[in-house]
């Protein structure tokens, strides 16, 4: 068997005041590889395919894997270079058995509203209808049947914080491998669930609902379930969550399967209704909470989702409230970095910080600072199911300012671990309040040692509140903001 693998992700927010641009991806070819050389970052799938390839004495073709972090639309000519560059590796590769494609399922270009729906059908054309074609994404994705008739199998993370993308990819090579040895069939089938939202896997009934799909995953016939969350923050109209399954050579169980718990998500639509609570509120529980670390989530300024991660919002009611023993990170303001590491640790200064991408992340911050840390190409771990992924920061320092230590950092990126704080030598637990700028990937790592977590809905670029976001394009027949669309 002859496999070829590649991929190109990026998350798309449209809403977004920074476009992706060719600068903001990292592009790992096959000429910066040796055969036995693992992909780093969030390549972990590739490692696997390599790997699982090795023990079955296939030949493993590497193209390319291009990943920026989530930001605005990716420019069209940057999109068509890496896209074309995937492409011409395939046809230079020809003929192949499998292909094998982690994406995103979220991302949009100028004239692309869906980019792996692009890439998965060009791809097709190329390889013909025998060839398997395999797809990895991420939950936070819309789906269209296009892709779903591209393919042959699509596995989708089921966790959210995403523990599991090394997990899914076992899954799917196992699923893409066995169908290329003949050993089944896969059928896909779609379902349209009517909602746009985000989904916390880690609380009821998100656990009881991803647990169920597992546990349904051992049944005779029945070779993977997915949840596609959505991505909310996406202006286009495949906007929504849907319920996939596939079964081997079952068409009809596929499409009952999809629709049952495509229902079944759907009927506990209003108990998934973000815990997200305004910011003075949730200052307010913070600071009503007697004793314990409490971390507070900054959801609608997470880069993770495409927001600048510059917003001074919080940090300008916490320096207001006159909040002591507290500590806030990762502003991204390269500027305020470049000064600080220039002035040295111990130095104290005054120093202008964040808000300067627009409206969106506050009025910038004139602040009388102290740089009590420096580390040159800091980075933090992403807790997995099994071991972790090294994420890079950047260049960061610690400044403090008032009784609050601020971590800013040059490379922009969301809060995965308490690594941010503790490579400064700075104790999470020691804090009354840690705020982090991070949906929901901080909870792997913050959970174990946090005595509550709040969930905030500061001003910013991702608002957790979805009926405010000012949708232009996207179809919204569809809970929050019709209670029942299936009645319509």
């Amino acid at each position: 068997m002859k496999v070829f693998a590649g991929g190109i992700e990026t998350e798309t927010n449209t809403f977004s005041p920074m476009p992706t641009g060719m600068a903001d991806f990292e592009v790992i070819r096959a000429a910066d590889l040796d055969d036995q050389a693992d992909l780093g970052g969030f390549g972990g799938p590739f490692n696997i395919f390599r790997r699982r390839c090795q023990q079955r004495g296939w030949e493993y073709i590497f193209s390319l894997y291009a990943f920026a972090q989530p930001a605005g639309t990716t420019v069209r000519a940057v999109y068509e270079s890496l896209r074309d560059e995937l492409l011409d590796a395939l046809k230079a590769a020809m003929p192949v058995d499998i292909v094998l494609l982690p994406l995103h399922g979220a991302m949009v270009a100028e004239g692309y509203d869906d980019c792996e729906t692009d890439i998965v059908t060009r791809v097709r054309e190329i390889v013909g209808p025998d060839a398997k074609i395999g797809v990895e994404l991420d939950l936070h994705c819309d789906l269209t049947e296009e892709t779903v008739d591209a393919v042959d199998a699509i596995v989708i993370f089921k966790e959210y914080p995403h523990i599991d993308i090394n997990d899914r990819a076992e899954e799917l090579f196992t699923i893409i491998a066995d169908a290329a040895d003949g050993v089944t069939n896969p059928t896909m089938a779609l379902y349209d669930c009517r909602m746009i939202g985000l989904y916390l896997t880690p609380f009821e009934p998100m656990r009881g609902f991803v647990d169920a799909m597992i546990a349904r995953e051992n049944e005779p016939g029945l070779l993977s379930l997915s949840l596609a969350h959505s991505f909310p923050w996406a202006d286009v109209p495949t906007c929504g969550a849907y319920m996939l399954a596939i079964t081997d050579d079952d068409p009809a169980l596929a499409a009952q399967l999809a629709r049952e718990f495509g229902e079944r998500f759907f009927a506990i639509r209003h108990a998934t209704d973000p815990p997200s609570l305004p910011l003075d509120e949730a200052l307010n529980k913070a600071l009503a909470v007697e004793s314990g670390l409490v971390v507070i989530a900054d959801q609608a300024d997470n880069a993770g989702g495409g927001a600048p991660s510059d917003s001074t919002f919080v940090l300008r009611a916490l320096l207001d409230r006159g909040l002591r023993n507290a500590a806030l990170g990762m502003i991204w303001d390269p500027i305020a970095v470049s000064i600080a590491m220039s002035a040295g640790e111990g130095a104290t200064l005054d120093l202008r910080l964040g808000g300067k991408l627009g409206p969106m992340s506050g009025d910038p911050l004139d602040l009388r600072v102290t740089v009590t840390g420096i580390i040159p190409d800091m980075q933090q771990q992403w807790t997995q199911s099994e071991g972790s992924v090294a994420v890079d920061c950047g260049d960061a320092v610690a400044l403090h300012c008032q009784g609050i230590e601020i971590i800013v950092n040059s490379r922009r990126g969301q809060v995965f671990s308490p690594a941010v704080f503790s490579n400064f030598g700075i104790n999470p637990k020691s804090k009354r309040l840690l705020v982090v700028k991070s949906t929901q990937h901080f909870y792997a790592g913050f959970a174990p040692i946090a005595d509550e977590i709040i969930y905030m809905a500061g001003p910013g670029a991702i608002p957790p509140i979805f009926t405010e976001i000012p949708y232009q394009r996207a179809d919204l027949r569809k809970y929050p903001f019709i209670d029942n669309p299936f009645a319509e």
